[in-house]
């Protein structure tokens, strides 16, 4: 961890974080997105940190944005891994029904997801392939991080890596399966670039992988990337 970074700027009793994630049905989902918000209110004493989601579960995002208190700042840290209609259509919409309220950037792609991503999957025999595996968007700007992330996991691995999607976009995860399969990989380990337990992780199993990594969480790095975009958001657009 960074001390530096992640208390970059001081605590402010007038400016709130909604930590915006997608929802789940999956108790142990659940239990570790509850798990960021509290590192995040542990990495910096004196930020409310309050809870939405975008779907599944509640409260809902429109809703926590209306309650705030009209004096206070509102940030938005989507818990989300890649921009999408999530948060450029759902959590944009909210942060533009209230005034001096803005959203931050996803949590990514960033090179320190590939370092997590690289050590969940550990040394794999020789000839594998891996398929990093993200959940998917029918937005472009989607696929074009997960093509970022997959060449900054390909630096720290010697196999070769094909980006494939839950839903939403081509390949999909069987299909890249399938494909290093037929390319002639020995075998093949799917890399999941979800943050917890749920849908789409229980449908990495279906895929025909013979490894399946765990989700990103837990992982106190997601709660310093959460802060660093917190940050970067109220450095952008400073309070008039």
């Amino acid at each position: 961890m960074n001390p530096s970074r992640v208390d970059a700027a001081p605590p402010s009793t007038d400016t709130v974080m909604i930590a915006c994630a997608h929802g789940t049905n999956n108790a142990e989902g659940q239990q570790r997105i509850n798990q960021i918000r509290e590192e995040i209110a542990e990495l910096r004493p004196g930020l409310r940190v309050l809870e939405a989601y975008v779907d599944v579960q509640e409260p809902a995002l429109p809703d926590v944005v209306t309650s705030v208190a009209r004096e206070v700042r509102v940030v938005v840290v989507p818990l989300l891994l890649t921009v999408g209609f999530h948060v450029q259509v759902d959590i944009a919409e909210a942060v533009a029904s209230r005034p001096d309220t803005v959203a931050a950037a996803p949590l990514g792609p960033d090179p320190r997801l590939a370092k997590l991503l690289d050590e969940r999957l550990g040394k794999l025999p020789h000839g594998w392939g891996i398929v990093l595996a993200a959940a998917g968007s029918s937005r472009p700007e989607a696929a074009e991080q997960i093509e970022v992330l997959a060449a900054d996991l390909a630096v720290r691995r010697p196999e070769r890596i094909v980006a494939a999607y839950g839903a939403s976009a081509r390949p999909s995860i069987p299909e890249a399966v399938a494909q290093l399969r037929a390319e002639g990989a020995a075998g093949v380990a799917v890399a999941s670039y979800l943050l917890a337990p749920g849908y789409f992780h229980d449908q990495l199993a279906n895929a025909g992988a013979d490894l399946v990594s765990e989700p990103l969480l837990p992982s106190q790095l997601l709660a310093e990337l959460a802060l660093e975009h917190f940050d970067a958001a109220i450095s952008a657009v400073p309070r008039a």
